[in-house]
């Protein structure tokens, strides 16, 4: 934070703030490329991928990794605030390829039992793509920074943009 930061009010401290928007940019590109990977692998276009958990390539790990790696790039790779964003993205990362991905694995088992016995249990089949593969979190992890260091270094946060468009300044 310089010293120009105090004076800024928090909505806009939080619109100059380029490593969680382009954290947020990565994991929403990722989310979006699933259309294609759909588009590709199955050959159609299904709008709901936008919405659901799990697939190609993992939002979750390229928003932790883009996010960690904009920190570091800011701060230094030597910094706590990194040291705990690696921490983060590595428990984020672990949990989507291990324990959400034996979730949706025991779903589906379930999901095998006859209907009237599943439905006495539960209001519909469970839900089976909880997590992901481990490919899925590490293109996932490769993409969060390849689009989050240069939108740091090259074009900056959402309120510089503004302030280059427009030539203003905000507080």
């Amino acid at each position: 934070m310089n010293s120009t930061d105090v004076y800024l009010s928090p909505i806009s401290q939080l619109l100059d703030n380029a490593v969680f928007a382009w954290g947020l940019v990565a994991c929403g590109l990722a989310q979006v490329s699933k259309l294609f990977v759909e588009l590709i692998q199955h050959r159609r276009f299904r709008l709901a991928v936008l919405f659901e958990t799990g697939g190609m390539p993992s939002s979750h790990s390229a928003l932790v990794t883009g996010t960690a790696a904009g920190i570091g790039w800011q701060l230094g790779f030597n910094d706590p605030e990194f040291a705990l964003a690696a921490a983060v993205a590595f428990v984020v990362m672990y949990d989507a390829s291990g324990i959400r991905r034996a979730s949706g694995l025991i779903a589906a088992r379930i999901n095998l039992l006859p209907k009237e016995v599943l439905l006495e249990h539960f209001d519909s089949p469970l839900k089976e793509n909880l997590g992901h593969s481990r490919l899925e979190v590490f293109v996932g992890s490769l993409l969060g920074p390849a689009i989050a260091l240069p939108g740091i270094e090259f074009i900056g946060s959402p309120l510089q943009i503004v302030r280059h468009i427009s030539g203003a300044t905000f507080g």
